[in-house]
Formats: C-alpha cells, sequence, structure tokens
C-alpha cells in the first residue's frame, strides 16, 4: 500500500503546476471558489438599485417626510429639504412590478400604484427611514459625499 505523500505525487496534475499536491490544488480551487462567490455577492449588491436619490417633485420651501415605517400614518423622523441630493439607498418595497409596468394601461398603472405605492429606505444625515417613492430619483453621488447634501 502506498502512502498518502506518494498518492498524492502519483496523481496527474491536471491544470496546475508539475509537483503541486492533490491537497495543494483543492485549497488552490476552494481560494478561487470563494473570491468569485465574494465577486458576485458585490455584484448584485449593485444590481439591485440605484445606491443614492435625490428628492423630486418637492415644491421649493417644501419638504419631504422621512417616516418610520412606510406608512403616511407613521412617526415622522426628519423633513428632508427639497434640494436635498445623496440619500442613500436602503431598498424600495412596493410598487409596480415589471410586469404590470409593460402590460397595465396607463389608467390600470395608476390605479395599481395607488393600492401599493412604493416607499423607499433612504439614510439621511444619518437618520434611517422611509420616504414615498414617487419624491425620489437616482442620484449620481461620489463615494466621498455626505447623505443629505443641498444643491
Amino acid at each position: 500500500m502506498r502512502s498518502s505523500k506518494a498518492a498524492e505525487q502519483a496523481a496527474p496534475p491536471g491544470r496546475f503546476a508539475p509537483g503541486w499536491s492533490q491537497r495543494c490544488q483543492r485549497a488552490a480551487l476552494a481560494a478561487i471558489a470563494s473570491a468569485m462567490v465574494v465577486v458576485a455577492g458585490a455584484a448584485q449588491a449593485t444590481a439591485d438599485g440605484p445606491d443614492h436619490y435625490r428628492v423630486r417633485g418637492v415644491s421649493t420651501g417644501h419638504h419631504l417626510t422621512l417616516r418610520a415605517e412606510p406608512s403616511t400614518g407613521s412617526k415622522p423622523l426628519a423633513r428632508i429639504p427639497s434640494n436635498a441630493t445623496c440619500l442613500r439607498s436602503l431598498g424600495c418595497q412596493g410598487g409596480l412590478t415589471f410586469e404590470e409596468f409593460t402590460t397595465l394601461s396607463e389608467e390600470q398603472k395608476r390605479r395599481r400604484a395607488a393600492e401599493n405605492p412604493r416607499w423607499c429606505k433612504v439614510d439621511f444625515r444619518g437618520t434611517v427611514g422611509w420616504v414615498a417613492g414617487r419624491y425620489v430619483a437616482e442620484d449620481a453621488c461620489s463615494p466621498s459625499a455626505t447623505s443629505g447634501q443641498l444643491r
């Protein structure tokens, strides 16, 4: 019976350089697989929606209410100025699905949006809460930007 060291040396090297043991090959494959999972996870995180929003559709001198929960009856946490930018996005819920958006008439879309409004969770200057999705739009902010900057 051969020792495990002899068995490792006798194994065909496959795509690895000659002299790599099976243990080294397995470790290298595990490291590569782990790196691929990390990269795939990072790609998924950025594919879910925008990283930042700006306030839109709110008249100058008025504000957008940041709320504790995704509901107009929820406790107000802060007032976001109408010219605020770089609100960090933490995800949205509700609103039209892609299928609804592409198949419903304009009237059906309006009714469905009223039944299931879109709410977005944002970070505004360190306070996390919910805003009505119809009042935010995607914003391009630098990584060093401060949440809730004003234009």
